[in-house]
Formats: C-alpha cells, sequence, structure tokens
C-alpha cells in the first residue's frame, strides 16, 4: 500500500482509493460520453467505415477524457491532485500552462 501512495503520491490510503475511483469513473463515463459526441456531428459506425470510425472515437475520447477527469476529480473533493496530474500530462505532450 505504502508503494502504491509513493507512487500516486497520495497522502493518505483513503485519498488513494479516492483516486482510483476517480480514475475508473472518469474512464467509463468518457468512454459512455463519447458515443452522443460523435452522434452530435453525425459520425458513427453506418456513416464511417471501421478503420475510420474507430481511430476517431479514440482521438475524441481523449479530450473528454481530459476534461471529465477534472471535473470528476473536483466533485471528489481532489481538485489540487488532479489539476496538478493534468499539468503534468500536458507538460509530458508539449503543452505547458501556468
Amino acid at each position: 500500500m505504502q508503494k502504491l501512495m509513493s507512487v500516486f503520491k497520495a497522502e493518505s490510503p483513503r485519498q488513494l482509493i479516492v483516486i482510483f475511483i476517480v480514475f475508473a469513473v472518469t474512464g467509463s463515463t468518457a468512454v459512455y460520453a463519447t458515443g452522443p459526441v460523435l452522434d452530435f456531428f453525425g459520425i458513427n459506425s453506418e456513416t464511417l467505415p471501421p478503420w475510420i470510425f474507430w481511430p476517431l472515437r479514440i482521438l475524441v475520447i481523449f479530450p473528454v477524457y481530459q476534461c471529465l477527469l477534472i471535473i470528476i476529480g473536483t466533485m471528489a473533493g481532489q481538485f489540487k491532485y488532479f489539476w496538478e496530474f493534468e499539468k503534468k500530462f500536458l507538460r509530458c505532450i508539449g503543452i505547458r500552462l501556468p
């Protein structure tokens, strides 16, 4: 448990559990929410061939997940943790935030 806490930089076992729950809920919600987002633009597996639709869906999941991670993390009372997580992730892909 201590090793997980140090890897995720959690201050307590309770915070670690909350972090895991937020990641799980966010991932599931992002996959679910991407369907209506694509439908809004008229993009679905019937209008596009699978070799275009699925990579496009995965590309759309990425920004939806990032936004939901902040929203759900804030609702769980962990805004500071997930904001730092987002900034670190965005720095890794070349985006700098203050």
